[in-house]
């Protein structure tokens, strides 16, 4: 990269300081407060959290990694599972069991080394699970999208698609017309214009915004208090293989970060510190109400076009997160946020998920010629988006997403020809 207008370690004036971070707020705006939404959780704890979590990171990784945490939208499909069956309690408590791992994994990496997890989750595993992820969600999408809630189930309105393809279209061309910092928030600016025309055609209730009092406490969910403390073999394996993408995801985003503003992360801090530090944020979040957290590549995509790589503007943008989660007129407007319009950014957003998949197959010049490949990616596939569930007894069975998962491992350490080739770490 070319030199930086702002190196990590420096500090910048005060009204450089917060034009900076509201630009880094925004930027991860509007899909920390999606995830949420899609999955009935409370979008002022999602950003309340996003802040804390952001904060956790930078403190636990000394100063020395400029990276926001946000929403994962890889748990959607596992939250909304373990909610239908347990409630939302079940779903924090599941994504307090995937920090845990994070905890294990980072342990181990510090013992011995990060190569065993190279070899425990190369791309040929990943790049499938990542494509389920957003195929799976695809169907949400388009109902999202197209209809709307109605006595006995939902019915089509093609007033409401129009608010889906109007924020849809706002968001593409955002994403592919502009190459500055709109680039980097289709998201928010497709939800911006999309509520926008929402309200021109009259399909928004106003009601809320009015009621609601410019300062609240957002809503929180605490264990033993809201819920009960309820853990389950279905649960574990429902949320707890979903770390097999995040973790990786979190490696990927630590080696181009690391690209971005010339260091070697994996090294110093090193990835230990990292996955611990995103675990911890993870398990603060869901121990008060709030998504599983990860890296935000949005917010890496700032930091490579404004060669600002200052460590203090990303603190600055989470302690805004954290301000504007006790903003309650905002967050009744998000709340009156159409489904419609939720339902267009997310027929973008799942399938950026899916293709992603696809993206770090090619890059990582996967062959399909070679019948190891094919059979991986194949079983992991029509497993995950088939819905195959292995159902032991009524309480205890493993399906989706997560069974692809565990499969998808079985297969490649199980399986002759794996590749031996060694992982770039990001030294050489």
């Amino acid at each position: 990269m070319s030199e930086a207008i702002l190196d990590v370690q420096d500090k910048p004036k005060a009204g450089q300081w917060i034009s900076l971070s509201l630009q880094h707020m925004f930027a991860m705006f509007g899909a920390t407060i999606l995830v949420p939404q899609l999955v009935g959780l409370s979008p002022a704890i999602a950003l309340l959290t996003s802040g804390i979590a952001t904060i956790i990171f930078i403190l636990i990784t000394q100063f020395k990694v400029p990276a926001y945490l946000g929403s994962s939208f890889a748990f959607i499909v596992p939250i909304t599972i373990a909610t239908e069956t347990g409630g939302i309690g079940s779903a924090m408590i599941g994504a307090m069991f995937v920090s845990l791992v994070y905890a294990i994994v980072a342990l181990i990496i510090w013992k011995t080394g990060y190569h065993w997890l190279m070899k425990l989750l190369p791309p040929i595993v990943v790049g499938p699970v990542i494509i389920v992820i957003g195929l799976a969600l695809s169907g949400t999408a388009v109902n999202m999208a197209m209809t709307i809630p109605a006595e006995g189930g939902s019915e089509y309105s093609l007033l409401h698609f129009s608010a889906a393809i109007v924020t849809l279209l706002t968001a593409i061309i955002c994403n592919i017309y502009f190459k500055n910092i709109i680039s980097l928030m289709p998201i928010l600016i497709g939800i911006i214009v999309g509520y926008g025309y929402s309200a021109a055609i009259g399909i928004i209730d106003f009601t809320a915004i009015g009621d609601a009092s410019w300062f609240a406490v957002p809503e929180f969910l605490i264990p033993g208090v809201d819920y009960s403390f309820q853990v389950t073999p279905t649960l574990l394996f429902v949320m707890v293989p979903i770390a097999i993408v995040t973790i990786s995801e979190h490696i990927g985003h630590q080696l181009v970060l690391g690209k971005i503003v010339d260091r070697n992360y994996i090294k110093d801090p090193g990835l230990h510190r990292s996955i611990l530090a995103d675990g911890i944020g993870t398990f603060i979040s869901s121990l008060v109400g709030g998504p599983p957290k990860t890296t935000y590549g949005e917010n890496i995509g700032v930091l490579a076009i404004t060669k600002v790589f200052s460590v203090y503007v990303i603190l600055g943008a989470a302690v805004f997160a954290i301000a504007f989660s006790f903003f309650g007129k905002l967050m009744a407007v998000i709340e009156t946020i159409p489904t419609a319009v939720l339902g267009g950014i997310s027929i973008l957003l799942f399938g950026i998920i899916a293709s992603s998949g696809l993206r770090m197959l090619v890059d990582n010049n996967i062959d399909f010629g070679n019948n190891r490949n094919l059979v991986i990616s194949s079983v992991i596939l029509v497993i995950g988006i088939g819905g195959a569930k292995l159902e032991f007894n009524e309480s205890f069975s493993i399906e989706g997403m997560a069974l692809a998962a565990i499969v998808g491992v079985i297969l490649n350490l199980v399986l002759p020809g794996m590749n031996k080739k060694e992982v770039d770490d990001g030294t050489k």
